[in-house]
């Protein structure tokens, strides 16, 4: 998000705070970016959020700590102290979560209210699983960087073996179509935390959220419920994507 792009329409607002590198807060007409996250989440019957967030991002907590009225949403924050990947992040709502079962997201990804009612009615356990053809027909990603995207791998049984991340080509071709992407839309039990904390440091030395999955799955005998779903996963990566997500939530309500 802060790496130039002089074909990116972006108004004044937009460009400052892209700049920042906070995609959560990038305006989309008179609203940020989690706006339409989490009133989505509240649609779907959600009441109680998390937000994990580094210690520098004053704005953030900031806007909805003391700027913004919540009538169907509370709030709270948790601290990742440093940017040391994904399942570090998961681990800083351990104490927010307890031993309740709770969704975990990207805050950079406008996913469908149906995504979060399918997790909602979930036993236990489970992720969505979007179709790869729907995202490249109905979402704003373009093919490139869709072919770069993890997949996940389902059993017969319709629970998840493993995630394959930035499979090649060669990988691609030998797995079942349809191909199913995974976009970090998860529902976690307490499992995942002592989960996070036994992997090791990924190659890009960060604690990632897929070993932790894969960890609880092989050692500690979570299932994972896969709900494949075709629809469209909206993602504002970069300064491009703005103007999309933008045209597409378009004249949507916001009431958190």
């Amino acid at each position: 998000m802060q790496k130039a792009d002089t074909a990116a329409a972006l108004d004044e607002r937009q460009a400052a705070v892209a700049a920042t590198g906070v995609k959560a807060l990038i305006p989309l007409a008179d609203r940020p970016f989690l706006d339409y996250l989490l009133t989505t989440l509240a649609d779907a019957g959600c009441r109680r959020v998390c937000l994990v967030a580094g210690p520098e991002q004053d704005e953030l907590r900031d806007y909805y700590t003391h700027r913004m009225k919540l009538q169907r949403l509370s709030i709270v924050f948790a601290i990742q102290a440093e940017a040391r990947g994904t399942a570090d992040a998961v681990a800083a709502a351990e104490e927010f979560a307890g031993h309740d079962p709770f969704l975990a997201l990207n805050s950079d990804n406008f996913y469908p209210l149906e995504a979060y009612r399918a997790l909602g009615a979930q036993p236990g356990a489970g992720l969505v699983l979007f179709e790869r053809d729907a995202m490249l027909d109905h979402g704003n990603i373009a093919a490139d960087r869709v072919s770069k995207f993890a997949i996940g791998e389902v059993d017969q049984e319709g629970c998840l073996r493993r995630i394959i991340e930035k499979p090649d080509a060669e990988t691609l071709a030998s797995l079942p179509l349809p191909l199913w992407l995974s976009m970090n839309c998860w529902r976690f039990g307490p499992a995942i935390f002592p989960a996070c904390r036994s992997i090791p440091l990924s190659l890009r030395g960060e604690y990632e959220i897929v070993a932790a999955v894969q960890y609880a799955i092989d050692v500690l005998g979570e299932r994972f419920r896969a709900v494949c779903m075709r629809a469209p996963v909206l993602d504002l990566t970069s300064r491009g994507d703005i103007a999309l997500v933008a045209a597409r939530l378009a004249g949507m309500e916001i009431r958190l």
